[in-house]
């Protein structure tokens, strides 16, 4: 059997870290994610996808992602039961995360931007654009493309 689940949205709310009565770190969170095909002379649909990430994915979420934050999410998808309030029986269709991942340049407050590498962005100090623009062209050699190429 297969079930692969792979969606990148953005947060429709910021994250919210619970922890079970066993101490596993839980975060439910939904995704909004735009659809591909556009019908002319309307508005870009988007489909709002529930996600449950358990133990570190949990956390990391909580810790790095805010609402409107990019994620993609990689998992599987799962169905359960339950009973509401009123005793109606009710399905729920969620992606279980295996991974979480940063999709786009995403900014919490009180935190430094993120790209879509996971680390702090490099600085634009004169101090670093200098570092780059000096140093010697020793150990480049001339490559000659009149020949054919090697491959």
């Amino acid at each position: 059997m297969l079930n692969v689940v792979a969606i990148m949205g953005r947060l429709v709310a910021d994250p919210e870290l619970k922890t079970t009565p066993a101490g596993i770190s839980v975060c439910t969170f939904r995704i909004a994610c735009d659809r591909n095909f556009v019908q002319q002379g309307q508005q870009r649909q988007a489909d709002f996808i529930d996600v449950v990430a358990w133990r570190h994915n949990a956390d990391f979420l909580c810790k790095y992602f805010a609402k409107g934050s990019m994620v993609a999410v990689q998992g599987c998808l799962q169905t359960r039961q339950y009973q509401d309030r009123n005793g109606s029986n009710r399905t729920a269709v969620e992606v279980v995360a295996d991974s979480l991942s940063f999709a786009g340049s995403n900014r919490k407050p009180g935190r430094q931007a993120v790209d879509d590498g996971g680390e702090a962005p490099p600085s634009s100090s004169p101090e670093t654009a200098s570092a780059y623009s000096q140093g010697s062209a020793e150990g480049f050699a001339v490559i000659d493309d009149n020949d054919d190429l090697p491959f």
